[in-house]
């Protein structure tokens, strides 16, 4: 009996170490629930694809900026490029966005007279398409809404400030970019003012493709050719600069009045400066905010207007002397 319990005793210890062994694990402790950013994260809307005509002037560059941030407002993402006056280039832009299942295209067109199959494309892969700054003159694809500047207005209003600063009576020059209809409008508007005033003769219309260095050498060209030349309408500010470049090499400075268009910051110092008699005023972050809202707005199922045009204004030396931003 003795020797029962003994061996009863000696096997308790295994049997308790055998029933621990068995017994389930004690329940985890449940991970703290992860905290919550003050309101809820802006949902993604999409993408929007933007070519726009070049990144070289100052005036798109603007506009493109101003695409980005009024897209990031409303939940865009935008893409942002620039066909540099290639049409083919910016073609290719375009089918890259419709790789990418863009939700909206944004245009400036390199050339505003073959742009229509570029959009025809984007219509047929179900991409609406809007256009900035300047619009299509080729009807075969669809635009949901133009924003620009009211450019024949514009041009209208560069017309008479020569008309005003020459006096009614002088010789002029165009330094021209017609490829794009921003331009068609500008000098359509300028031709329909000095057309009407028999003193003033438009001696030279000249193509410098909006960029400085090309308008250098048209303006170096119209300044052989016309040694009695009293004034240039340059149709944007790239031009302008360019006139002034061949007008101080030319040593005629004072002599020819050079009228710009775009409101840029070194053709406002120009103005400020005596270099440019006046700058036909654009605001190309209001274009690039509307255009961006009109997409917003067409997603939302509004119908936005066909067209929005915004209003110019002359910077004239008066305006620079008063203007806080120059030196």
């Amino acid at each position: 009996m003795a020797r029962r319990y003994a061996l009863l005793l000696a096997a308790l210890p295994l049997a308790l170490l055998a029933g621990c062994a068995k017994a389930p694990p004690p329940e985890p402790t449940p991970a703290p629930a992860p905290q919550k950013a003050d309101g809820p994260a802006p949902a993604a809307k999409g993408t929007i694809g933007v070519s726009l005509l070049t990144m070289a002037n100052p005036f798109f560059k603007d506009m493109g900026d101003a695409m980005v941030a009024e897209g990031k407002k409303h939940g865009f993402e935008v893409i942002l490029t620039a066909g540099e006056n290639d049409p083919a280039k910016q073609k290719d832009q375009v089918k890259d966005f419709i790789v990418k299942k863009v939700s909206a295209i944004i245009l400036c067109p390199c050339d505003s007279r073959s742009v229509g199959t570029t959009i025809a494309e984007s219509n047929a892969a179900g991409i609406p398409v809007f256009t900035a700054d300047i619009a299509s003159l080729d009807k075969t694809g669809k635009v949901v809404c133009h924003v620009a500047t009211d450019n024949y207005a514009g041009g209208k209003l560069a017309g008479e400030t020569v008309v005003e600063l020459l006096g009614g009576k002088g010789k002029v020059a165009i330094i021209d970019h017609p490829e794009v209809e921003s331009v068609i409008q500008r000098t359509k508007g300028f031709h329909d003012v000095v057309d009407k005033v028999p003193g003033i003769k438009v001696v030279e219309q000249l193509p410098g493709k909006g960029a400085r260095e090309e308008s250098f050498k048209t303006a170096q060209d119209i300044l052989e050719k016309h040694p009695d030349l009293d004034a240039i309408f340059a149709i944007n500010d790239p031009s302008a600069l360019g006139a002034v470049a061949a007008i101080e090499k030319a040593g005629r400075q004072g002599k020819i009045k050079v009228i710009g268009f775009d409101g840029m910051p070194e053709a406002k110092q120009a103005v400020k400066d005596g270099k440019i008699a006046a700058d036909i005023v654009q605001y190309p972050d209001k274009i690039g905010e509307t255009v961006v809202q009109k997409i917003v707005d067409y997603m939302a199922g509004k119908k936005p207007e066909a067209q929005v045009l915004m209003a110019t204004g002359a910077y004239k030396k008066a305006d620079a002397d008063k203007d806080a931003k120059l030196k």
